[in-house]
């Protein structure tokens, strides 16, 4: 029997078969309308037990939280817990950037220890995955985090499906820029705001080294290039760009209008600078470097 279920509604499901959790985060005073119906969410989660039963994952507790359906195999006061922080970050980032939702229901599988992330992800994709922390999966439909390792991961790629449905056509830089910035984040003024990171330590070293790409380089990166060799100054570098943006109460801005103008500025390098009021750009960049050297973190 297919059961309506309320967004916000924890319910069980036990397959046949036998960490820090994310932190609570304030909700929003204003909820946006649903995404989908109770009678689709029904149907997907008829589907994702009879998914679950056939794994053998053990018992895991769903919960509903719009557009997205997370799943635990912790207790339901670790799902409670983790699925407040799906909810502040997906209402913080439509608020702030995205127009758009995912147009599909995805699953947010959190497994809160290393052994039954690595098997889950095993059973559930048919591949053991590439990173500790977690990873978004369009073609599985889902994001699957290891949520003993903290949060930050869990808001990371809850970007990437607002990205990929509000703004298909980002490049690598701003969609892994965005989705960086609020791996460590809070909230000020009531808008989502991304703090300095562990990220931070990595980039001022390239930058005493004379190393980080300039930012004509940097937006002009294709996928490939992007997370090849150097992925790491990538990530870091596109991270305090927007950072900086953020800081300077700009970013919201630079995100609206390079999605705007996408189709004559595909890599955002033309929306950057216009935002900035630059008609110089490394000499910005000499600016920035020296910005992002005297910050610290924590």
């Amino acid at each position: 029997m297919l059961l309506a279920i309320a967004v916000g509604t924890a319910v069980s499901c036990t397959p046949s078969s036998d960490a820090d959790p994310a932190p609570a985060r304030p909700m929003s005073a204003v909820k946006p309308a649903r995404t989908f119906s109770d009678a689709a969410y029904a149907k997907h989660i008829a589907a994702l037990r009879t998914r679950l039963a056939s794994k053998q994952l053990g018992h895991l507790a769903i919960r509903i939280e719009d557009p997205f359906v997370v799943i635990g195999d912790g207790s339901e006061e670790d799902l409670a817990g983790s699925a407040q922080t799906v909810r502040w970050a997906a209402d913080r980032l439509e608020q702030a950037f995205f127009t758009h939702r995912p147009t599909q229901i995805l699953d947010v599988f959190l497994f809160t220890r290393a052994a039954s992330y690595e098997h889950g992800v095993r059973a559930l994709t048919g591949s053991s995955p590439t990173t500790p922390y977690g990873f978004y999966s369009r073609h599985h439909r889902g994001l699957f985090m290891n949520i003993a390792t903290g949060g930050g991961t869990l808001v990371h790629e809850i970007v990437h499906p607002y990205v990929e449905a509000d703004f298909p056509e980002a490049p690598p830089w701003l969609n892994e820029g965005l989705g960086s910035l609020f791996e460590q984040s809070s909230e000020r003024g009531g808008h989502i705001i991304g703090l300095t990171n562990w990220r931070l330590a990595g980039l001022q070293e390239t930058i005493a080294e004379g190393a980080v790409p300039s930012f004509e380089q940097l937006t002009a990166l294709d996928v490939d290039a992007f997370y090849g060799r150097g992925s790491g100054t990538h990530y870091a570098a596109a991270r305090y760009l927007l950072y900086y943006l953020q800081e300077k109460g700009l970013l919201r801005d630079f995100y609206r209008e390079f999605r705007a103008a996408r189709a004559k500025d595909p890599t955002g390098y033309a929306t950057l600078a216009k935002i900035l009021g630059e008609r110089d750009m490394p000499a910005f960049q000499a600016r920035w470097q020296t910005y992002v050297t005297k910050l610290r973190f924590p």
